[in-house]
């Protein structure tokens, strides 16, 4: 059923996470990693789809970790649904599986990222910053497939939209799976200045997350 952890060394809560998730080691251990982490809290852990809809919406959390292969309902239809109950949350799926029709039927569901269950514990705290910040962290592999499921010249959408030089930089990067921090170190800029570079390409290619902007600039819509 779903619990309900009490705060640990968390006297002012910067961001609130949720887990759905059936292996209660799992689940547990992320649990804790988000209690121990300052600023961050677990408002909410479920073992089932049916309690994540159920549960999570009272707490209206900033992220979910979502499973995919729950019991019952996939962790891809818990994610659709809870994406129409609460439009703001970021879901981050987790998952053992790297196949690309499930990656692009969690993406397409509302997910704004999709990591492997063997994410280190450093990765996930990461990610949940990330995504928390408007960003679509993905492990390399899962970023690899994204890219490789393509087909379409990247250059056209890219044209039509008028971007810079150092915008087609950032958006190479973005669609190679690096994060907001790991862009700006490598072309030597500040964290803002990179976040200033993604609202503007955000703006030009119509778009309103990182998941969209890849596409687009891959040549495709989102469906």
């Amino acid at each position: 059923m779903a619990r309900l952890r009490p705060p640990i060394n968390n006297s002012v809560v910067g961001t609130t996470v949720a887990i759905v998730e059936d292996h209660a080691d799992l689940s547990r251990s992320w649990a804790e990693l988000i209690e121990d982490t300052p600023g961050y809290r677990c408002v909410c852990v479920c073992d089932s789809a049916e309690r994540a809809l159920r549960e999570i919406p009272h707490h209206n959390p900033d992220v979910v970790l979502m499973d995919i292969n729950l019991p019952g309902r996939s962790g891809i239809e818990c994610t659709e649904q809870l994406k129409s109950k609460l439009p703001g949350v970021q879901v981050l799926v987790l998952t053992v599986y790297e196949e690309t029709d499930r990656i692009f039927r969690a993406l397409k569901a509302g997910a704004s990222g999709y990591l492997l269950k063997r994410t280190s514990p450093e990765q996930l705290m990461d990610a949940i910053r990330d995504v928390k910040q408007g960003g679509a962290p993905m492990t390399p592999e899962v970023a690899r497939k994204v890219v490789q499921s393509f087909r379409k010249p990247a250059h056209e959408t890219v044209v039509e939209a008028e971007l810079t030089s150092r915008e087609e930089q950032i958006l190479r990067l973005l669609a190679e799976g690096f994060v907001t921090k790991e862009i700006a170190d490598k072309l030597g800029i500040s964290f803002f200045t990179a976040q200033n570079h993604l609202k503007r390409i955000y703006e030009k290619l119509h778009v309103h997350s990182r998941t969209e902007a890849v596409i687009k600039y891959l040549g495709e819509q989102p469906a």
